[in-house]
């Protein structure tokens, strides 16, 4: 690995292959990103709504059944490995976009494997609101969507920020592992052109891509879950 550090020509080679590429392989992976958050949220959001509201005590219960039968999923969906649950969706990507191969294709498995954690997210978020302030809510005669809307997302938001941001990590590190099956991107970089390939100055690149990424969005929430902090603010 070393000669290939030490050769000038195929250094040069890499440094190519990063000034033709890398740019456009960070953008794919952020539109990628960016579209793979907003379907798992879609539908991650109102399944975790529902396993605190639906529960038999919450405020608005549902069937024990269909209570149980949205665990089981949500369960099963977390407990299937990342690579294998991608396989196994692909012929779903080919019938939804036409493709089973690129940043496109990764996206049906992505959200598949990234809305069951965004539920689980948003309902340990949901459940650190107070009942004072639940109780306090339907003694004043709210409904249950404004009990939810106005009351519990707000008073939750903070955890719900940190919870978003530990998904969107979670979702770009997948998005990383996508690259070793035809996903694009950042790991596409990493794995086909660098690892594959047998240059490391390109694989490093991906990776340290990867993680400025992770960096800086992990510094954004936890600014923003702070600043939307009651209780920091009350301490002020």
């Amino acid at each position: 690995m070393f000669d290939l550090f030490s050769d000038p020509t195929k250094v040069a080679q890499q440094l190519q292959i990063l000034q033709n590429g890398y740019l456009f392989a960070v953008w794919e992976t952020l539109y990628s990103l960016a579209l793979q958050v907003l379907f798992a949220y879609v539908i991650g959001l109102p399944l975790g709504v529902i396993l605190v509201t639906g529960e038999k005590d919450g405020i608005r219960p549902l069937p024990g059944w269909l209570m149980k039968a949205i665990n089981v999923l949500i369960n099963l969906l977390r407990s299937v490995p990342f690579l294998i649950l991608m396989i196994i969706v692909f012929p779903l990507s080919k019938i939804l976009v036409g493709t089973k191969i690129g940043t496109i294709a990764t996206i049906p498995p992505m959200v598949i494997a990234a809305f069951p954690l965004v539920a689980r997210m948003v309902e340990s978020s949901l459940r650190e609101v107070g009942h004072g302030v639940i109780e306090a809510s339907q003694s004043m005669g709210a409904s249950t969507w404004q009990i939810i809307t106005k009351v519990l997302l707000p008073e939750a938001l903070p955890s719900l920020i940190s919870g978003g941001t530990i998904t969107l990590t979670t979702i770009l590190g997948y998005g990383a592992m996508a690259g070793i099956i035809g996903g694009g991107g950042l790991g596409k970089l990493a794995v086909d052109y660098g690892l594959y390939n047998f240059r490391p100055i390109v694989m490093w690149a991906a990776v340290i891509g990867l993680v400025l990424l992770v960096q800086i969005f992990q510094s954004i929430g936890t600014k923003l879950s702070t600043a939307c902090d009651k209780r920091l603010k009350n301490r002020n």
